[in-house]
């Protein structure tokens, strides 16, 4: 059972690669899609009890995490403040901690960002009860708000070894459990 659950991830992964050559690399020079930063929206949807629209404003007013990275590029420390996709996740209705079992541990969390980027997550990676994986949906760095090339929200995964599932101009997060 379990090698169906990988096998159908990665021909999920494998079809997005083939039909959408971006995902593999989410080069700076993409064209950039402005966004005004009012009008700016994070949606959570899919698999969820409650599907979600937050703005700027809505996800200032959510319990804040800041991190503190080595961003792997340029060598220097950055400084994000975002909340936690845990947090964000449980708020759609989304199975956390002891409800993470049977089926939904073959669920996954994908990532979209404007300019076609794609990365996704186990349900179980982002739950605290099986790691710290401190991931969050930031939308300010240093102190500031995100740039239009970063922004308005970005995921920053800390504990990657490389940056390459950080999305910067994060638009969706959709939650998807792969059938029985």
């Amino acid at each position: 059972m379990y090698r169906y659950r990988i096998l159908a991830l990665l021909v999920l992964f494998l079809s997005n690669v083939i039909y959408c050559p971006r995902t593999l690399a989410q080069s700076p020079s993409a064209v950039t899609v402005a966004t005004a930063p009012s009008a700016a929206r994070l949606t959570i949807k899919g698999d969820v009890e409650k599907p979600l629209s937050l703005s700027l404003e809505d996800l200032h007013k959510l319990p804040r995490k800041t991190l503190k990275v080595t961003n792997p590029h340029d060598k220097k420390e950055e400084t994000y403040e975002g909340v936690l996709v845990t947090e964000l996740l449980k708020r759609a209705g989304v199975p956390q901690g002891g409800q993470l079992r049977g089926l939904a541990m073959s669920t996954y969390v994908q990532a979209d960002a404007a300019d076609g980027y794609r990365v996704i997550f186990s349900l179980a990676e982002l739950d605290t009860d099986f790691q710290d994986s401190d991931i969050i949906v930031a939308d300010s760095m240093n102190g500031a708000p995100l740039d239009d090339n970063a922004g308005p929200f970005r995921l920053v995964a800390p504990h990657d070894k490389r940056p390459a599932r950080w999305i910067r101009m994060l638009q969706s997060l959709t939650v998807v459990q792969i059938p029985k």
